[in-house]
């Protein structure tokens, strides 16, 4: 017994080294998430609406509605992923995930006046897109770490908060030197150059022989009994009234700052500050929870959230947009580190990428929602009103109550999964260098 603790102890310490192989899974995540559906449409969004309703003559709730189409097919689309990632494991299911999406946005470089090609484009980018970004990596990324999970997917996470800090800058740049066909055209191709090769030569789940008990995919509840208690539920909830603000107000931060009389570069630097500030608030987070009750942590990134957006609401220069902005991307890390961090802690990683996937619908839910809601108030008002934007803060608060009734962490290990689990730790394995 003391020679198995021993072991544990000492694959747990690895999780420290530079060398550990775990972190190549984790660098490559980072890479492909950087350009992927998480970091690419809600950040770079925004900065079409105006040159597409120029082109166009579209309306605001017209175009707001095609991000609402992707979010809602992601919506429908995450529990089929995220079954699949659990059953063929996420390599197989990711790349061609990167494909499609990559294709799927370039196509946008052709858009025609029919809206229905602007339409079945962002559909196609729904349907693929979670494959693409963190629910395609956390799994396998969770399979090599268990005291490090916490950092580990703060960093794989980080690479979306990257993307959100440089994409917008490049996308902008290219929208105002080279147009916006161009502009769609460079992002589709930056998704698939960058984020498939890192992914096909690294991502691999770890050998089971040398997974530990905690982070086994033959260790966890079924998603029927996580179905069946009020946890994750209560993580759901929190997940799609998190949505409804953060992306109401991040759709709509660059048109809402230019109409108040900022430049449009200057509007697209605010949205490079969320990403900017995501990395660190992410990378903060992740520390936090190897260190802290978790849900302790999702409060404080929630009431960040609620701060931020109702500054947004009265800011009319690009100084307050800016640190409005700030606390709202500093914030973040509160819906991408701590749902799969959560899920994995309260349910073990067995069907983690199912219950990852179902958090996914509703967060999807939530994101169609706030943006659509917003654009439709704007096109009947004709400008964005401060009350309306602090309206969108009321969904980040309400679960910093609902937390509460999350309870402390159990070890959700069945027996059969433990005696294998133990059975194949008792014969030593060296590490996949």
């Amino acid at each position: 017994m003391r020679s198995s603790s021993a072991e544990e102890s000492g694959k747990k310490d690895q999780e420290s080294r530079l060398c550990y192989a775990g972190w190549k899974i984790v660098l490559a995540g980072f890479f492909g998430v950087m350009v992927s559906f998480a970091a690419v449409v809600p950040y770079t969004f925004g900065l079409f609406l105006k040159p597409l309703a120029t082109a166009f003559g579209w309306h605001r709730e017209a175009i707001s509605a095609g991000f609402s189409i992707a979010a809602l097919t992601v919506a429908a689309a995450s529990p089929g992923l995220g079954f699949l990632l659990d059953r063929f494991g996420p390599r197989r299911i990711i790349l061609p995930c990167i494909v499609v999406f990559s294709f799927a946005y370039t196509s946008l470089a052709m858009l025609t006046p029919r809206l229905i090609h602007f339409y079945l484009a962002f559909f196609l980018i729904g349907l693929v897109g979670n494959g693409t970004a963190y629910l395609g990596y956390s799994r396998a990324i969770s399979t090599w770490f268990d005291r490090r999970r916490g950092l580990a997917l703060s960093i794989m996470l980080a690479g979306g908060a990257c993307g959100a800090m440089f994409l917008p800058v490049i996308a902008q740049a290219s929208i105002t030197h080279y147009g916006w066909r161009n502009a769609y055209m460079l992002l589709g191709v930056l998704a698939l150059v960058l984020g498939f090769p890192l992914t096909a030569w690294f991502v691999r789940e770890r050998v089971i022989a040398q997974q530990s008990a905690q982070a086994s995919v033959e260790v966890g509840n079924s998603v029927r009994e996580a179905l069946s208690g009020r946890v994750f539920w209560v993580i759901a909830a929190t997940v799609c009234l998190y949505a409804i603000s953060v992306n109401g107000a991040i759709a709509h931060l660059s048109a809402l700052l230019t109409d108040r009389g900022v430049s449009a570069q200057g509007a697209s630097y605010s949205i490079a500050v969320v990403g900017a500030t995501g990395l660190i608030g992410r990378v903060l987070t992740g520390v936090f929870l190897d260190r802290f009750f978790g849900p302790r942590v999702s409060q404080i990134m929630l009431l960040t959230t609620v701060v931020g957006i109702v500054l947004l609401s009265v800011a009319h220069s690009l100084t307050v947009g800016l640190i409005a902005a700030s606390l709202i991307g500093f914030s973040m890390g509160s819906e991408g580190d701590i749902t799969p961090y959560l899920l994995s802690r309260y349910f073990g990683l067995k069907r983690l990428s199912t219950l990852y996937a179902l958090t996914w619908t509703a967060y999807a839910v939530g994101g169609a929602t706030g943006p659509l809601v917003v654009g439709r108030i704007f096109d009947s008002l004709g400008s964005y009103r401060p009350a309306t934007i602090q309206l969108l803060a009321l969904p980040a608060l309400i679960p910093c109550l609902l937390v509460f009734l999350l309870p402390r962490y159990a070890r959700h290990v069945d027996a059969p999964a433990v005696e294998i689990v133990q059975s194949l730790t008792e014969v030593p394995v060296a590490d996949i260098s």
